[in-house]
C-alpha cells in the first residue's frame, strides 16, 4: 500500500493524534536532527489529509443546509 492509499484510510482523529506525536518528538531535547526531514514530510502528508477531510465535511454540511432552506 503506498502512502497516498494509506493516508485516505486514516481517520481525522488518528491523523491529528499522529501529528501531535510528531510535534512532541520534534520538541524533545533528544530529537535526532536526521529525523527532522522525515517528521516534516509526514506532517505535511497528515495536514493534507486533515485539510481534505475538513473540506469534504464542510461541503457536505453546506449541501445539507441548502436542502433545509
Amino acid at each position: 500500500m503506498d502512502s497516498a492509499q494509506n493516508n485516505t484510510a486514516i481517520s481525522y482523529k488518528k491523523a491529528i493524534a499522529e501529528l501531535e506525536s510528531i510535534v512532541a518528538k520534534m520538541q524533545a531535547e533528544d530529537c535526532d536532527i536526521d529525523n527532522l526531514s522525515a517528521y516534516t514530510a509526514r506532517s505535511l502528508e497528515l495536514l493534507k489529509v486533515c485539510k481534505t477531510k475538513l473540506q469534504k465535511t464542510d461541503e457536505e454540511l453546506q449541501k445539507i443546509l441548502k436542502e433545509l432552506q
